[in-house]
């Protein structure tokens, strides 16, 4: 149970304070009766509650995909430079989502958001083992022995022995790569160790959760339950 202008300010672009007037001023109905005390306390699962005659659906957590542009960084706020939530509406933001795990600003693509702890570490967790595939345009020719090295489990420069990934040539510049971890810079810095430094990096899938292809950074939509669980079925960049 909640209180329904609690309810209705976090599942409209109502403020508290909106969502008690408009209580009060007999705009919002519980199970088709008027109700004018914004502190009733309401079932989120059980009653049906409409403002303004439109039902209001409440959902206990949020989960989104963010085409993520270069040029922002992956946090929830920076007092020096815009992050991926300057992106969002405010009624998105106010719900307390944050970043799955991170992009770097150079590297654009497939991002989620969340309110929901639980399934972020689930996400980002070494354990899970949740795949991440990137398309990457390289310097210098690509190599069918990089390959190789990356499915026997490349060492980058600093000494650190990096989890077995795999590497699809496109062609002389361009590759995928799925890697299972995430390192910091992971994936640029296993390129740059096989001799092919990165001059574009895009994440276009998560597990079985993929980045539409016509899909424009700055983008984003919500997931559904089916949607959202997907990045936890395998993937691979040979698909």
């Amino acid at each position: 149970m909640m209180r329904l202008d609690r309810l209705l300010a976090e599942t409209s672009a109502l403020t508290r304070s909106q969502a008690a007037r408009a209580i009060r001023d007999g705009k919002v109905t519980v199970n088709g009766i008027p109700v004018r005390r914004p502190e009733q306390k309401v079932s989120e699962d059980t009653d049906r509650i409409c403002l303004e005659g439109e039902p209001v659906c409440y959902r206990r957590f949020h989960y989104y995909l963010l085409d993520k542009p270069t040029g922002l960084i992956t946090a929830s706020k920076d007092r020096n430079a815009e992050t991926v939530l300057d992106l969002l509406p405010p009624e998105i933001r106010k719900q307390g989502i944050f970043p799955v795990g991170r992009l770097d600003k150079d590297t654009s693509g497939l991002l989620l958001l969340t309110d929901d702890g639980e399934y972020a570490h689930r996400v980002i967790s070494p354990g899970r083992q949740v795949s991440k595939v990137y398309l990457a345009e390289v310097e210098g020719m690509l190599k069918p022995e990089t390959a190789d090295l990356f499915r026997s489990g490349i060492t980058l420069r600093d000494g650190t022995v990096c989890l077995p990934a795999e590497l699809k040539i496109l062609s002389e510049r361009d590759c995928l790569v799925t890697v299972q971890e995430g390192k910091y810079h992971q994936v640029r810095r296993m390129l740059a160790a096989a001799g092919n430094p990165v001059v574009r990096l895009r994440r276009i899938r998560i597990g079985a959760l993929t980045l539409p292809e016509d899909s424009k950074p700055g983008s984003w939509r919500a997931l559904d339950e089916e949607e959202k669980d997907k990045v936890f079925f395998r993937a691979n960049c040979a698909t």
